[in-house]
């Protein structure tokens, strides 16, 4: 998926000083923002408190959008680097394409991975036809410096490994947790959780005290570590935690995303991961020229054209003319 931001800002994360090294609890709400001709999404992550989770660095939630009499996601074929996207569906379906000639309808519970390391284009679109609700996570994960130019690749797994307990079901997305590991390949340290929390839940779920973690909220009602959580938000919590409460009870589907503090700085703008802002100006002029991303093979629109870069660059203490 794109950041679809035409005014996107340059921003600087990573390291070790924005890490809570204790329990916390800090609650985001989210921004609403537009994606492609008829979606629109809630920007979690990065946000102006919080920028990184290990290494996720991205997190958009959207719907549930009744899509029945509309196209539904339309993201024309756009280009990546140095960083992953999850695509995670709760309700519908969308079609990935991308450069490497992949081609496939993920489906909630399917896990679609990509990896963009040195360059690469997908697009995404609800099929023809379409299920009448589409709701879903899109995640981004930062790739570690030595990894980052590495070949681009696809994977889609329809099938992820379950952790049942009572009144609960967590399906791991990406990494390892409790006693099980997804079969997507990561490059540092995290973990992705699904938890589908049945009416009268009252569950711990086992977390390492070295990762720091944040859960979402994308549909019901639930308490966490004792704070309720409305639908749409989240909460970061920091480090050194071997558990976490949740319960609810009506029901509820809540994200749990952590990892191990990303200690690199990293430069993302629109839909590019660096390391400083030569890359992203250069980066972007690869993509307008037309070379090194490849094309979408079957996609009959166009392409998005790079937003213009903000003036001056970036330093750790923000953009300076």
């Amino acid at each position: 998926m794109s950041n679809l931001d035409r005014s996107p800002p340059l921003s600087r994360s990573g390291g070790l000083a924005d890490v809570a090294p204790r329990p916390v609890q800090e609650i985001f709400a989210g921004k609403k923002v537009a994606l492609g001709e008829s979606t629109e999404v809630w920007r979690l992550l990065p946000n102006l408190g919080r920028r990184l989770v290990g290494a996720w660095c991205f997190v958009d939630h959207y719907g549930p959008d009744d899509i029945a009499s509309g196209p539904g996601m339309q993201v024309p074929p756009h280009p990546h680097i140095g960083l992953q996207t999850v695509s995670w569906l709760l309700t519908g379906e969308v079609h990935h394409r991308d450069s490497l000639g992949s081609d496939h309808l993920i489906r909630p519970g399917e896990l679609g991975l990509m990896t963009a390391g040195a360059a690469i284009t997908h697009a995404e679109q609800s099929p023809v036809p379409h299920p009448a609700l589409l709701h879903g996570v899109q995640l981004w994960v930062a790739l570690p410096d030595e990894v980052r130019y590495t070949a681009p690749s696809w994977e889609h797994h329809a099938q992820l490994p379950i952790v049942r307990e009572r009144r609960a079901t967590a399906t791991v997305i990406l990494g390892r947790f409790a006693g099980e590991e997804s079969p997507g390949r990561t490059y540092s340290p995290l973990v992705g959780v699904d938890v589908a929390l049945d009416a009268a839940a009252d569950i711990l779920l086992p977390l390492e005290a070295e990762f720091e973690y944040a859960v979402l909220l994308v549909s019901g009602s639930a308490v966490v570590d004792g704070t309720p959580l409305t639908p749409g938000a989240m909460m970061y919590l920091g480090c050194a935690r071997r558990d976490l409460a949740l319960s609810s009870a009506a029901g509820a589907r809540v994200l749990l995303l952590g990892g191990a503090p990303f200690e690199e700085q990293i430069v993302m703008w629109w839909n590019f991961l660096a390391r400083s802002n030569d890359e992203i100006v250069a980066a972007r002029q690869e993509w307008m020229a037309g070379s090194a991303f490849g094309e979408v093979a079957g996609y009959g629109g166009f392409r998005l054209a790079a937003p213009a870069l903000p003036p001056g660059k970036l330093r750790p203490g923000g953009a300076v003319r």
